[in-house]
């Protein structure tokens, strides 16, 4: 049966490479295909997935192909991808359309994932993730819609000692550039506004 996949591996990382270069490894006792290190197929028993997602759902609601079932710790576990039968590998363009599709929504996910935390921002320790936190300021949403000024106010509540350069983390957290790479006009307009705002104290 490995021979089989294997095959079937090298069939799908040819009808892919325009997506970029398909990598594959063992996982859950099948191989996993991927771009870039995120997985958007899966090859089990000679049988190609693809990950199953929005874009890609008229297809399913039209043929239902049943979703990849793995064993996990002695269970059966199905899991969101959908097998692609010999009608879709026959019609090449409308496996790799779905194919694409399905590499995009991993894409998409592995994005949102990254940013779900704070700490994830660029700047962020996990102590000023903590004080965040402590502040109200409990994800990557409120805290761009707040604003580093906002934001280090709140902060300066709970430790009075927080200095310009805990500004210049969060306004290069919130733009997404570490903060010695903030723009010299930007490090000194947060400069001068912490001196005006430390003196109005």
């Amino acid at each position: 049966m490995k021979i089989i996949s294997y095959k079937r591996i090298y069939q799908s990382m040819e009808y892919f490479s325009g997506l970029g270069k398909v990598q594959s490894r063992a996982l859950f006792g099948g191989y996993s295909l991927a771009v870039d290190n995120t997985v958007f197929a899966m090859v089990a028993e000679g049988e190609l997935y693809l990950r199953a997602c929005e874009k890609n759902a008229a297809y399913q609601s039209q043929y239902s192909p049943p979703l990849l079932t793995v064993r996990k710790r002695g269970h059966e576990q199905q899991l969101n991808y959908f097998r692609v039968d010999e009608r879709l590998w026959s019609n090449k363009s409308a496996l790799v359309q779905l194919g694409q599709c399905s590499l995009e929504d991993a894409q998409n996910e592995k994005r949102r994932r990254r940013c779900r935390r704070l700490r994830d921002l660029p700047n962020l320790s996990f102590h000023l993730e903590l004080l965040l936190l402590e502040a109200g300021i409990k994800d990557v949403r409120t805290l761009r819609q707040m604003g580093a000024k906002t934001a280090w106010m709140r902060l300066r509540q709970i430790r009075k000692q927080l200095n310009v350069s805990v500004l210049y983390s969060l306004e290069g957290a919130i733009i997404g550039v570490h903060s010695a790479a903030l723009p010299a006009q930007t490090r000194q307009e947060l400069e001068i506004w912490v001196q005006n705002y430390t003196q109005r104290r």
